[in-house]
């Protein structure tokens, strides 16, 4: 008992808090320095659910975020600012614009973080001092200056809480956990989406799912097709948060959640039956598992908010709101 909390429970809630505690300083230090921005380009760029897309993904890539611009989409909806024809492209575009996160974290960008976590820290605590500096050009450089340096340092969080989490995998691999689950997916690969989908939903974070999925097909612990069908169920799980944003709203709230889960509920049923070509497609693209990984993450998001983007202009979804 004490084996399994030093060396499993400890490192991973440690290293998933860290990891998610990264991922909020980075929400938060982007939206401090551009959520201006949300509400100017989500309230007048979305006339058409293509524009809505380019918002959706720009502003997702900018907040590291899809969760936060949906909750956001929800709350505009609740509050009569957006209509539900409006958010159909949003939604499609924070799926897109996630994809930013998980190539960042397939580059590797591990080398030597703590220095970085350090000096990112200290720039960050540099921009406090000049307290007397009344040039309002100075103030915006320096805001930006301390907002990409918060960025950088919660970056820097989550590739070290990713580090601390891939530290159980000895444990599993010594207690046969991890054969376990690879020979029951060898079955069938909906192991592999149900385990996705289950994890996602709990920590509500598909980065840190995804995250840890990266990290095993590094190590050459789990192939490429688990590793994709794991992506598939992160997929679906993510659809967790905007659920529970849209208690309590209105009923054009509850269907931007729901058009989240449809997109991607959706999207895993119609990619399931080709995880094999895909995974080719993805050996092609890179040699390192990792990176192949967060490339079929960005042709999934992409292929599947492309294809749902013609249905978006529907006239029927078009008079949602009037109804």
């Amino acid at each position: 008992m004490l084996l399994f909390i030093t060396e499993l429970m400890v490192p991973l809630f440690a290293g998933l808090a860290l990891f998610l505690f990264g991922m909020k300083i980075i929400e938060w230090a982007l939206y401090q320095w551009t959520g201006h921005l949300l509400k100017r380009l989500l309230g007048r760029l979305t006339s058409t659910p293509l524009r809505g897309l380019l918002v959706g993904t720009g502003t997702t890539a900018l907040l590291q975020s899809s969760s936060a611009v949906t909750v956001v989409t929800i709350g505009f909806v609740n509050a009569g600012l957006l209509t539900f024809p409006q958010t159909l492209g949003i939604i499609l575009g924070t799926n897109i614009g996630s994809c930013l996160t998980t190539e960042l974290i397939g580059l590797r960008l591990s080398g030597n973080m703590i220095t970085t976590l350090l000096v990112a820290s200290i720039l960050w605590l540099i921009t406090w001092l000049p307290n007397s500096i009344q040039e309002t050009r100075i103030l915006n450089v320096i805001g930006s200056i301390r907002g990409l340096a918060l960025a950088l340092a919660g970056f820097s969080c989550v590739l070290l809480g990713l580090e601390v989490m891939q530290s159980i995998i000895p444990y599993l691999q010594e207690h046969g956990l991890l054969a376990w689950f690879i020979n029951q997916s060898q079955q069938s690969l909906l192991w592999g989406i149900i385990a996705g989908a289950a994890l996602t939903a709990i920590i509500h974070s598909s980065a840190a799912s995804i995250a840890i999925t990266m990290g095993l097909a590094a190590l050459n612990i789990i192939p490429i097709e688990l590793g994709i069908a794991i992506i598939l169920g992160c997929n679906i799980g993510t659809c967790m948060t905007p659920l529970m944003a849209s208690i309590g709203g209105n009923r054009f709230g509850y269907y931007v959640a729901w058009s989240h889960v449809l997109l991607n509920v959706g999207g895993a049923i119609l990619f399931y039956p080709f995880i094999a070509p895909l995974s080719s497609l993805a050996i092609h693209l890179s040699t390192e598992p990792a990176i192949q990984l967060a490339h079929f993450q960005t042709i999934f998001n992409v292929l599947s908010s492309l294809i749902a983007l013609p249905l978006c202009y529907l006239p029927a979804l078009r008079r949602i709101q009037a109804s």
